[in-house]
């Protein structure tokens, strides 16, 4: 079997992997590389093999960079099937054509920029008409249940715990008289995380290809979250400006609410008004209300078993148009934005960020992982003058930081991940969606509890197992 790394090798966005085994040729995802712009606009727009050779694509979840490529793939040539859990199935759904529109949009307003610079034009990755044709590809599955993709090769999702619908993948293989499991641990959520329930851990496998996007950090405990979300409210409340939150649309923007709507109800928040700017952000929260059951044991006691929405309260609005999103500059009296992207590459949020960025009474929270290169990463790391659009802009606001929102599983809860997979039964791991940095660290703790063969995927590399 023999497995190429087309993404998420050694960078944490657009994750991508092409396995061939028995004839058979799978993709495991089809993320956006998220990064500089006209890197980005090449790497996505071109594939390092021929779509139209490939018989099915299984996908882990549906955040953009991991499914965000999909309908260019369909678009070169792909007419396999798309494997995912049904709640995947259901948010690919809205995802896809709102990053189809979002591209177009933001295709639009940048070649403006570029005219006036004499510049090419660029044309969007791929269009709406796009996400039409790749749709129909989708199949839905619901967890531990095993499907074949033929010629010795089973699969299940397994819950992942990072967002709704999110899996890790189990392959049973059987090829030339062997057979061994493969994982792909997918983006593996925390423990004890509100929404979510808790990761379904592998147990002994043979082979696996994991995440280590951060393989050598620690977060802070989730029990000082709501503490430290009350401190930066009311700092920003008490500064008289607006505290806008980059969160991506689907995961991070539910829990935000969730916190949000139990520091209300506990008056432990003051009582500004909240928005939610982000069709998709709105979109997604749908799919959660239609799958509450879905929902971890906490949200089922304060919340649903009484009926009562968590993902809806009094001072909670959620925006639709653009025009109501534009009203918001408007407003001079303290409250809160909530806006997609969370790595601030694209969406609503750029547009909030280019009239505040030079607010000396704005605060942005940024409260997921900022890849790099982006514009996330650039104002987390304090840089003084950030392009938005093309255009320069100085940085007055406040910047502040949480990472114990992150959905992403910290350096001991990626250890723990393993604690049902002895070494001595597991012949490799492989690293992906890392940064090198956060690879090599956690490779060395992998190869101090036992596992004696720990790799890095290269970019563009082909591992045989």
């Amino acid at each position: 079997m023999q497995i190429g790394f087309y993404g998420a090798a050694q960078t944490v966005t657009g994750s991508q992997y092409l396995a061939e085994v028995n004839g058979v040729r799978f993709v495991v995802d089809c993320g956006l590389f998220q990064g500089k712009r006209e890197e980005a606009y090449l790497r996505n727009r071109n594939f390092e093999y021929d779509p139209a050779t490939i018989d099915h694509l299984v996908l882990t979840h549906a955040h953009i960079d991991h499914s965000g490529n999909i309908p260019n793939l369909v678009r070169k040539g792909f007419r396999g099937t798309i494997h995912a859990t049904s709640a995947t199935v259901e948010l690919c759904k809205i995802m896809l054509y709102d990053s189809a529109y979002l591209q177009e949009k933001d295709t639009e307003f940048v070649n403006k920029i570029r005219a006036k610079q004499g510049k090419e034009p660029f044309k969007p990755l791929y269009t709406r008409e796009d996400v039409d044709l790749a749709l129909p590809l989708f199949k839905a599955y619901e967890y531990d249940h095993p499907f074949s993709l033929g010629k010795g090769i089973s699969v299940q999702f397994r819950d992942a715990g990072h967002i709704l619908g999110s899996a890790s993948l189990v392959f049973e293989i059987n090829e030339k008289g062997r057979t061994f499991q493969l994982g792909f641990s997918g983006d593996i959520g925390r423990p004890n995380m509100p929404l979510m329930h808790d990761p379904n851990l592998p147990r002994d496998l043979d082979y696996l290809i994991m995440e280590t996007t951060y393989g050598n950090r620690i977060h802070h405990p989730f029990s000082t979250v709501e503490q430290e979300l009350v401190d930066i409210i009311t700092e920003a409340v008490q500064s008289g400006g607006r505290l806008i939150i980059p969160a991506f649309a689907v995961g991070r923007t539910q829990l935000l609410v969730y916190m949000l709507h139990k520091l209300y109800d506990q008056h432990r928040i003051p009582d500004i008004p909240i928005f939610v700017d982000s069709p998709l952000g709105l979109h997604a929260t749908e799919v959660f209300q239609n799958h509450l059951e879905m929902l971890d044991r906490e949200t089922e006691r304060h919340y649903i078993r009484d009926g009562i929405d968590p993902f809806s309260f009094e001072r909670l609005t959620y925006i639709k148009s653009i025009e109501e999103s534009k009203r918001l500059n408007g407003i001079d009296y303290p409250h809160i934005i909530i806006s997609s992207s969370g790595m601030a590459e694209g969406g609503r949020v750029l547009h909030h960020l280019r009239n505040n960025i030079g607010n000396r009474k704005a605060t942005v929270l940024f409260v997921g992982y900022a890849a790099e290169h982006t514009l996330a990463r650039h104002l987390v790391e304090g840089e003084k003058i950030v392009k938005i659009f093309g255009e320069e802009h100085k940085v007055r606001c406040t910047i502040k930081t949480m990472d114990a929102f992150s959905g992403h599983a910290d350096r001991h809860e990626l250890l723990h991940y393993l604690s049902h997979c002895p070494p001595e039964k597991m012949k490799k791991i492989i690293l992906v969606h890392g940064e090198p940095v956060q690879m090599d660290s956690f490779a060395n703790a992998l190869r101090s509890k036992g596992y004696d063969e720990v790799v890095m995927a290269a970019p563009s590399e082909t591992i045989t197992i």
